[in-house]
C-alpha cells in the first residue's frame, strides 16, 4: 500500500514540476541569466515550505510511515564542502538543463535524451559512495 502512496505522491510531483514549467530548459536558462525571476520564486516558495514542514515535524513530532519519531541532525560546519559540492551540482545542472527533481519529469514528457542525465546521475553517486571516505568532509 505504501508503494502506492509513494507512486501517486510520484506522479503529482512530476505533474507540477512540468505544469509549474520548473522542468523546462528554457526557464532554467533564463534563471541563470538572471533574466526571470520564475525559477527563483518556485525555488523561494519550495525554501519557506520546507522550513515551515521542518518546524511542524520538530515541534509536533511527526512519526514517519513506518511509526518512527523523524529527527534531524546537526550539520558539521564548513563552508569548502559547501562551495565545492555547490559548484559541481551547479555545473552539473547547466550542463544537464535539470536538476535531479525534473529529470524523471522530463523523461516522462518524452525528452529521452534525459537518459543519459539519469545514468550519469546513478553513476556519479555510485563513484561518491566508494570515495565518499577518501574526501573531506
Amino acid at each position: 500500500m505504501r508503494s502506492i502512496f509513494y507512486l501517486f505522491i510520484g506522479i503529482l510531483f512530476g505533474i507540477t514540476m512540468y505544469k509549474s514549467e520548473a522542468a523546462s530548459w528554457f526557464r532554467i536558462y533564463e534563471m541563470f541569466q538572471f533574466k526571470a525571476f520564475h525559477m527563483y520564486g518556485i525555488i523561494g516558495v519550495a525554501v519557506v515550505l520546507g522550513i515551515v514542514i521542518v518546524q511542524v515535524i520538530k515541534r509536533f513530532k511527526v512519526k514517519s510511515f513506518y511509526g518512527d519519531e523523524i529527527t534531524f541532525d546537526k550539520k558539521q560546519k564548513g563552508i569548502t564542502r559547501y562551495l565545492v559540492g555547490g559548484i559541481i551540482f551547479g555545473l552539473g545542472w547547466v550542463l544537464a538543463g535539470a536538476c535531479p527533481g525534473p529529470m524523471f519529469t522530463l523523461l516522462g514528457a518524452g525528452f529521452y535524451s534525459m537518459i543519459i542525465v539519469i545514468i550519469s546521475a546513478v553513476l556519479g553517486t555510485y563513484v561518491y559512495g566508494i570515495l565518499k571516505d577518501k574526501l573531506p568532509h
